[in-house]
């Protein structure tokens, strides 16, 4: 399912010749990989930023280490700092960012195992949401990468 999703993406990144950027912290790479696999993904992939721990938010991505402290690494502050990184440091006309609590342990009363939050960064400006996903890790992962792929594709049709 996700392949078709990100098919239908690749293509209407190659029709309207936009660029994407991707910056992954729960899913590892998947997101990137799931665009990749498409035939032609060079002509719409910029590059993804694989960015699993804090440290590596804050010197790839430019993400405030006080966003970090004071709201988390899972949080639509953060999610939201990952992607105008990955817009800004890409140069890419798009970018997405998901980093969430894929488990099974790391979740708490307030943010539970299954809590992912994306950004998503449009021509320099940069809108978020939170999803909540169940499951094992894999599920959660995939879940996560379905949303990704349908919501940047209603955002650029």
């Amino acid at each position: 399912m996700s392949y078709l999703k990100a098919k239908k993406l690749s293509e209407l990144l190659i029709s309207k010749g936009i660029s994407i950027a991707i910056a992954e912290s729960c899913t590892g790479g998947s997101l990137s990989s799931s665009l990749t696999s498409i035939p032609g993904a060079s002509n719409y992939f910029n590059c993804g930023f694989i960015t699993y721990s804090n440290e590596s938010k804050i010197s790839m991505l430019n993400v405030d280490p006080d966003s970090i402290k004071h709201f988390g690494a899972v949080s639509e502050k953060v999610a939201s700092e990952m992607a105008m990184g990955a817009g800004n440091n890409s140069n890419s006309n798009l970018a997405i960012s998901v980093t969430g609590i894929a488990g099974p342990s790391g979740g708490t009363a307030e943010k539970p195992v299954g809590m992912v939050c994306f950004g998503f960064y449009v021509d320099g400006s940069v809108t978020t949401t939170t999803q909540f996903f169940s499951g094992v890790r894999s599920e959660i992962v995939s879940e996560s990468i379905a949303f990704a792929l349908t919501e940047l594709s209603s955002k650029i049709e």
